[in-house]
């Protein structure tokens, strides 16, 4: 059977991810184990919480040069949730930290002077596509994903920009570079448009 990794570094609902997963007969694992990552055919890198936390708990895993291998050198499929988007920039104004380097990218904090928008963004929205991307077939364009996050990803090159949400003004809500991929909503809260985008990541990988 087809490998997906789950990387556990501590922050995230993986378990949630995983039993979703498994109800279509995938094989999924949950790992912070450098060799079980590198043999993965496919990795999501999940999250929930603070940036500086989720580095210093994969620094502290020992998991860099794992992942550095994987996703750059060996080009395994990677896609990056919410917290896990983020930890792929090279730096967030959240502890004034250092990411990942993936991505031309940094991870800043909202900040409005419109009492209206309120921190962190939570809710429902929309997702404007700006290129055709495969991982949005048999997703309507209008329809809504859930987000909840106080930070957003300023992304610097625009080719590596897929779609864009607004909240106060707008923001890179999924990127993609090469084999690496991140949203900064959670598919697995966001009903059956959420789940069929993490289902056209998988299939299209595997």
């Amino acid at each position: 059977m087809n490998k997906i990794v789950i990387v556990d570094y501590g922050l995230g609902n993986i378990k949630s991810i995983k039993h979703k997963l498994e109800k279509y007969n995938y094989a999924v694992s949950l790992s912070n184990k450098a060799n079980e990552i590198e043999s993965a055919r496919l990795l999501i890198l999940p999250g929930v919480g603070n940036f500086k936390v989720g580095m210093a708990n994969i620094q502290n895993l020992d998991l860099i040069k794992c992942l550095n291998s994987a996703v750059l050198k060996k080009k395994k499929p990677i896609i990056g949730i919410c917290l896990g988007m983020q930890l792929m920039t090279s730096f967030s104004e959240e502890g004034d930290c250092s990411g990942l380097n993936w991505i031309n990218a940094k991870t800043k904090k909202f900040f409005f002077k419109d009492s209206k928008f309120k921190i962190p963004n939570v809710g429902w929205r929309t997702n404007e596509l700006l290129k055709p991307n495969d991982y949005f077939n048999q997703i309507p364009k209008d329809k809504y994903f859930y987000f909840t996050h106080s930070y957003y990803v300023d992304c610097k090159e625009k080719e590596d920009i897929i779609a864009q949400s607004y909240y106060g003004h707008k923001f890179t809500s999924v990127f993609q570079k090469d084999n690496i991929f991140g949203v900064q909503f959670h598919p697995e809260k966001s009903h059956l448009n959420g789940f069929r985008l993490l289902l056209n990541f998988i299939e299209k990988n595997l």
